[in-house]
């Protein structure tokens, strides 16, 4: 499944014209776009696990919910990513309908903006994954290559974490389960610590 998606991303960019998106901003690239998808996998299985939802249906979930990202409007790609996936697994015909139902429906589901705990378990899981992903060291490492490719300098560096720490606060807001919460606070905490070695090494930072 794993390489699937990746060809599948790839496909995508090689689609577009002038060579697809990532000529002019790397993030659209089909290996960014597969290292999100695969850390939020990582995540979504951590909650699961420890929040009791059905961890099969999570992962599976999470490794199908950005497929479409870089072929469709980002209103439109969830739920072009969960025909996708249906094709995927109805066509290997293993798969019971009601774990294809619930794969879909979450990845159908995974940019829904209100109350998490209106959702079925997996959903839930998927969305707090794919909210916490671009929060704490990955989320700073992130936000300093973006200013290197705004052609910001070291000076700016206060400006850029704040946005981490802002969308860190906005993600801890949303989150429900204990899990989700927990990695919040600890990715919060790194990107604090982040901010004093720099208040501390950089003239001007902290005024």
């Amino acid at each position: 499944m794993t390489a699937f998606v990746f060809e599948y991303l790839a496909a995508s960019v090689e689609k577009e014209e002038e060579g697809g998106r990532m000529r002019w901003y790397p993030w659209h690239s089909a290996e960014y776009r597969h290292n999100h998808i695969l850390n939020v996998v990582e995540l979504a299985t951590e909650i699961a696990r420890e929040e009791g939802a059905d961890v099969d249906v999570t992962r599976v979930a999470a490794l199908f919910h950005d497929v479409a990202k870089l072929e469709t409007d980002q209103e439109l790609h969830a739920e072009a990513g969960a025909r996708v996936a249906r094709e995927y697994l109805e066509s290997r015909g293993e798969f019971p309908e009601s774990f294809v139902h619930q794969v879909c429906r979450a990845i159908e589901q995974h940019s829904y903006q209100g109350d998490l705990t209106d959702l079925a378990l997996e959903t839930q899981c998927l969305i707090e994954a794919d909210l916490l992903d671009k929060v704490g060291a990955n989320g700073t490492a992130l936000m300093l290559l973006r200013m290197g490719y705004e052609a910001r300098t070291h000076m700016d560096t206060d400006e850029m974490v704040e946005r981490v720490l802002e969308r860190g606060y906005n993600a801890a807001s949303r989150v429900e389960s204990e899990t989700a919460e927990g990695i919040a606070h600890q990715r919060l905490k790194r990107v604090k610590w982040f901010r004093e070695w720099l208040e501390d090494e950089i003239a001007g930072m902290g005024d």
